[in-house]
């Protein structure tokens, strides 16, 4: 499905980020029983930290941090969307026994946005795309916009795994790490203006390498070509998120794009930060040159396969 804003220019900005304060190395995870399978399977593929939770630590209190620096960074909230990879991080922790319905869905959103005494907005949650929510988070948003209104939103995603369960997936080979992360979206010209979203899903269990990589190359270019874009003559950055680095290498090698930079950053320090890791990347690589194009690339279990097109504008 591709959907496209050529017309209805929005902007993303703002963005902060924020991860769990206990930095454990792989060996330290193994010790304690998170890891699945060897140590040495996930060095190979580029893992050797990861950052969880604190004991006196909340994903609430890690998700209040880059809400607030977001919030406070422009004028003026119409809405606020979120997005969840976990099941677990969508609604707070409650007793089997509860008797008050209340209480027993408290949503993650509404409790962030009454931490921060923010109330009277609309708020949506984004959830079932897995680590592909940088993609679903903006398809949600941006649908919140018309032509002739100057809305602001911001988005938020926040992933924690739960207690004991281990970081890492053994077949796919993935460390994860738990975050939280916010921009806004909005009409002020800064940032990066979204062109234009591509998004696939399967309800397939697993889906081959091979094919991740033909689909990814497919959509890009299809994107690209849907919204004229003469990618062989720009400057392209393709941001890539924290996992699978031998597969997005070869979606790089694929694509006809000579002047291309290929963004996978800080594996093996922060690990895979779900849809965050599109956050850190578009946070560290706007380099205030108007027009380069950059490529985001979610992928997630589910499955679910996104690619959205930005342009750089002068103003962070």
């Amino acid at each position: 499905m591709i959907v496209t804003y050529k017309d209805d220019p929005v902007f993303l900005h703002s963005f902060n980020y924020a991860l769990g304060g206990l930095r454990r190395n792989l060996d330290e995870l193994k010790e304690q029983n998170l890891l699945l399978g060897d140590v040495a399977t996930l060095r190979e593929a580029g893992y050797e930290y990861n950052f969880a939770l604190r004991s006196n630590e909340t994903l609430l209190q890690l998700a209040s941090r880059p809400v607030l620096e977001t919030g406070q960074m422009s004028d003026g909230i119409d809405a606020m969307v979120f997005q969840h990879c976990y099941q677990e991080s969508a609604v707070l922790p409650y007793a089997p026994n509860e008797p008050d319905v209340a209480l027993r869905n408290r949503y993650f959103a509404a409790e962030v946005m009454r931490e921060l005494k923010l109330d009277h907005l609309p708020y949506l949650c984004s959830f079932a795309s897995g680590c592909a929510g940088f993609a679903s988070i903006l398809l949600t948003a941006a649908g919140l916009f018309d032509s002739s209104e100057a809305r602001s939103t911001i988005c938020v995603m926040a992933d924690s795994m739960p207690p004991g369960v281990p970081f890492n997936m053994l077949r796919e080979r993935i460390l994860q790490s738990d975050q939280s992360s916010a921009f806004r979206l909005g009409r002020e010209r800064r940032g990066y203006r979204l062109l234009g979203i591509n998004f696939y899903s399967t309800v397939r269990i697993a889906v081959p390498f091979v094919e991740i990589v033909r689909r990814a190359v497919e959509m890009i270019n299809a994107l690209a070509a849907e919204l004229r874009l003469e990618m062989t003559q720009s400057d392209v950055a393709l941001h890539y998120p924290n996992m699978f680095p031998d597969i997005w290498r070869m979606v790089t090698r694929y694509l006809t794009m000579p002047r291309r930079e290929h963004i996978m950053e800080n594996i093996r320090e922060r690990a895979h930060c779900m849809a965050t890791d599109s956050v850190v990347t578009l946070k560290n690589h706007h380099q205030r040159r108007e027009g380069r194009i950059h490529v985001i690339v979610s992928y997630g279990i589910g499955l679910h396969l996104g690619v959205c097109i930005l342009r750089e504008e002068a103003a962070p």
